[in-house]
């Protein structure tokens, strides 16, 4: 075989993606903290579903609307780093396949580079030893073999040995991955798609689990959530759910320039529920209209119409009515100001609302929300002026990624724990504008120190220090500073890395799995260590960290 067309694509996609679902809890287990919340498999695993779904739903010999298909499916569901790294990946790779009905090894080629291209430019600070290492290495041997190597399945099994030598270099690249003795996860993830490419390519099959399963149906049900969630709950004023995707053509946009907001404006004449996306090779669009003719004629303007749908919701049972109540947007004015910040845990949920929070997800360390969840929270939070706190490391590329997806005015504080997120928030003030507060938010937040207790997965040895599996860990902004079999002779020890004679105020928010007699023995000790401390307790009720400190 010489040329790989749509169809071959789609069922590598759908193969690779089976093959990440079946590997996901391995890859999640290579973290290099021995923490429970390695998420890296998690997330990689419902992007590329959402992926797959989408290029499921794609019926074409084409690979370039495969690709693309891909890519947008990647795009709408990418959680986390990983998530949105692997969708600027195969965001290029659609971009090198732009316009092709087949492609060749050079074809192949010239994708793998152009997915490398755009990952390497999504991320601020490139660092080598993690999947975009992988990624480039494959790239760079695909190159090189295209030169020579015509036949396809000879070349993606060049170009997986390429892929796999180079994620078992990357401890050689990254000298935290040699310490612990682990490769890096999201190359690790990367590596187990292609895998699945090639056996697809081969006519192999994968073993499967029954997570598998379990997998298709969460991801299906979140993407049930979000079309229903449109939906107007009072007297349907726009009847028909309309959404269809434009693919561009360069003799029409010569005529008609494409410009995303004065498109989402004019189509915004036209009904409500508004959501555009684009990149360069498509728009997405999904809108409530009495006349959807109309806004399938202003999008043809631009190219040719793909992936239509159009839904009566008068004829909608009423039972799904009830069920999108509880999510849709009230139609109100905008509010000058709003923050959205990321929680997990009831109690941590509620400081974040109690202290001014307009919308908080529920998400963090196991479950990372998705793009769509944060472009959806901005979209209810309904203010001209909007702040997201992340709160979490693996949760501020999405948040950013969101952002460049709404036409709102949208500022990200980049806070990577919960402390740091409480203190942002205290800093805002609803009397400046967004800079301003962007600025100040970002400043209080440097200000906090954060303490985690948690317990190790596995047996390591990481800064010098041997862990034991189900041993309790003290970790001061990502560093270990003690670790202990007992969970109360851990937290007491990081306390003391964590404070000194400068600090003022300890917060404490104790997880679901802390006693209230615990906390105030917690709370004793302090006392009689720290004199002039002042302590602050909340029940946090998060899951995964018993106990995470402030110290300011």
């Amino acid at each position: 075989m010489e040329k790989l067309d749509g169809k071959q694509f789609a069922k590598m996609v759908q193969i690779g993606a089976r093959h990440l679902s079946n590997n996901a809890k391995n890859i999640d287990a290579l973290n290099v903290f021995p923490v429970p919340d390695g998420d890296t498999g998690t997330n990689m695993n419902l992007s590329m579903t959402s992926g797959a779904k989408e290029v499921k739903q794609t019926d074409s010999h084409h690979i370039s609307d495969v690709t693309k298909a891909l890519s947008k499916g990647l795009l709408m569901g990418a959680r986390g780093n990983s998530g949105v790294i692997l969708s600027q990946i195969f965001r290029g790779f659609a971009k090198g396949a732009e316009n092709e009905t087949v492609l060749t090894t050079k074809g192949l080629a010239k994708a793998f580079e152009e997915g490398v291209h755009t990952a390497y430019k999504a991320v601020m600070k490139p660092v080598e030893g993690t999947i975009l290492t992988v990624a480039k290495d494959a790239a760079l041997k695909a190159s090189e073999l295209a030169e020579t190597q015509t036949k396809i399945i000879p070349f993606m099994e060049a170009v997986v040995a390429e892929a796999k030598a180079s994620l078992n270099r990357t401890p050689d690249l990254l000298p935290v991955l040699k310490e612990v003795g682990v490769v890096d996860s999201g190359g690790q993830g990367l590596v187990t798609i292609y895998e699945g490419f090639l056996a697809a390519l081969k006519g192999e099959d994968l073993p499967e689990e029954a997570d598998t399963i379990k997998m298709e149906e969460l991801i299906n049900a979140e993407h049930h959530k979000i079309n229903q969630e449109f939906m107007d709950t009072s007297d349907i004023v726009y009847g028909y759910c309309t959404e269809f995707m434009v693919k561009f053509e360069a003799d029409k946009l010569e005529q008609t320039p494409f410009d995303e907001a004065k498109f989402r404006e004019e189509l915004s004449k036209h009904g409500d529920s508004l959501l555009v996306a684009s990149d360069d090779e498509i728009v997405k669009v999904h809108v409530h209209v009495e006349y959807p003719g109309e806004v399938l004629t202003i999008g043809q303007q631009y190219g040719s119409l793909i992936n239509m749908k159009i839904e009566n919701m008068r004829e909608q049972h009423a039972a799904i009515l009830r069920e999108k109540n509880e999510d849709i947007q009230s139609e109100v004015e905008k509010k000058p100001y709003a923050v959205v910040a990321v929680a997990m845990g009831s109690g941590i949920k509620e400081l974040f609302e109690n202290l001014g929070a307009t919308v908080v997800i529920e998400g963090g360390q196991t479950m990372n929300p998705s793009t769509q969840d944060i472009t959806d929270a901005i979209k209810k939070a309904n203010a001209h002026n909007i702040i997201i706190l992340p709160n979490n490391k693996n949760i501020v590329m999405t948040a950013e990624q969101a952002r460049d997806l709404t036409e709102d005015n949208v500022a990200v504080v980049k806070t990577k724990t919960i402390p740091q997120g409480i203190s942002a928030l205290l800093a805002f003030h609803p009397d400046v504008d967004i800079k301003t507060n962007h600025m100040h938010m970002t400043e209080a937040m440097e200000e906090v120190k954060t303490g985690q207790v948690t317990y190790a997965v596995r047996d390591t040895k990481i800064d010098g220090m041997l862990i034991k599996k189900g041993n309790y860990m003290g970790i001061l902004d990502g560093s270990i500073k003690s670790c202990e079999a007992d969970r109360f002779e851990t937290v007491k020890g990081l306390l003391q890395e964590l404070i000194t004679e400068d600090d003022e105020i300890l917060t404490i928010l104790y997880g679901e799995d802390v006693t209230d007699s615990e906390v105030k023995e917690l709370t004793q000790f302090v006392e009689e260590k720290f004199d002039d401390i002042e302590i602050e307790v909340h029940h946090g009720n998060q899951p995964i960290y018993s106990y995470i400190l402030s110290v300011e």
